[in-house]
């Protein structure tokens, strides 16, 4: 008995809805909708059953967009993607890697619902243009102009310099290193002095509600003894978990120039429920 497409492709569509929605309990939900629509098919009229599925997927996700911007509206503070743990072997496919990381993802928060769509299955799936036009509901020569503004939007805000993963990893091990100690001066020197600290407690955990500027502010709020650091893995890029009286927090670095200029760190603990077995992504 030949395995069903749904489950073979199940790691490519969870990504997918990930990239998506930037929420693994969004994009779950999205799979259980796609699985549920799948199953109602006449699989014989069905020549190419992952990009069949994949479609399925990107318009329920194009759904749950619509109804997640309407919930961020109201989410108390900054909002972050989901952080996904994730095995050091995510790191071998960069563009990957690049694609799920915590950075990229805030950034395709900055998008619309289309653009995003489109930009996801252009970009890192490398999907042709008919069929994200399918996909998405418009037109071939609608979906090149979405996916060239889309680039060009991506482009201006992502980080300007992208830097080896062995660099990443050292840098984030001094940041780290410096969070265990708890001394101001260390983690200033390990952070560019316009770094940016953005939190996201979602008014569930304490977490500043803007952006913090300047590496002085940013290395005092930080410089707190008695934490556990320990180093991770999450959305394909060395990152560090951080526990203090039994709370938890994931912190994603941005690193340039060989210095850490943003941070994202993320305490909502909605959104630490899968730091304990590795998710699977895939292209």
């Amino acid at each position: 008995m030949t395995e069903d497409p749904f489950v073979t492709h199940r790691t490519l569509l969870f990504t997918v809805a990930y990239e998506m929605l930037g929420s693994a309990a969004d994009a779950e939900d999205v799979l259980q909708d796609s699985w549920l629509r799948w199953a109602d098919v006449d699989r014989t009229q069905v020549n190419d059953p992952r990009g069949y599925l994949v479609r399925i997927v990107t318009r329920q996700s194009l759904n749950r967009l619509r109804t997640l911007s309407r919930r961020r509206e109201e989410y108390v503070g900054e909002w972050l993607p989901e952080p996904l743990l994730t095995s050091p072997d995510v790191a071998e496919d960069v563009e990957l890697a690049e694609s799920v990381s915590i950075a990229m993802l805030t950034v395709l928060e900055t998008l619309g619902p289309a653009e995003r769509a489109v930009f996801v299955l252009r970009e890192v799936f490398d999907l042709p243009y008919g069929e994200i036009a399918e996909a998405v509901g418009k037109s071939a020569a609608a979906v090149r102009q979405i996916a060239r503004r889309a680039r060009e939007h991506v482009a201006a805000r992502r980080p300007r310099v992208r830097v080896s993963r062995s660099e990443q990893q050292a840098v984030v091990e001094r940041f780290l290193a410096a969070l265990r100690t708890g001394r101001v001066q260390e983690l200033m020197e390990v952070m560019a002095p316009d770094v940016v600290l953005i939190a996201d407690g979602g008014g569930l955990a304490a977490a500043a509600r803007a952006p913090l500027h300047g590496a002085e502010l940013v290395a005092s709020l930080l410089a707190r003894p008695g934490r556990a650091v320990s180093p991770v893995w999450l959305n394909g890029a060395p990152a560090g978990r951080i526990e203090i009286d039994g709370r938890l927090a994931a912190v994603s670095l941005v690193v340039e120039d060989g210095r850490v200029t943003r941070i994202h760190a993320v305490a909502n603990p909605q959104k630490l429920t899968r730091l304990d077995e590795p998710a699977e992504l895939a292209r």
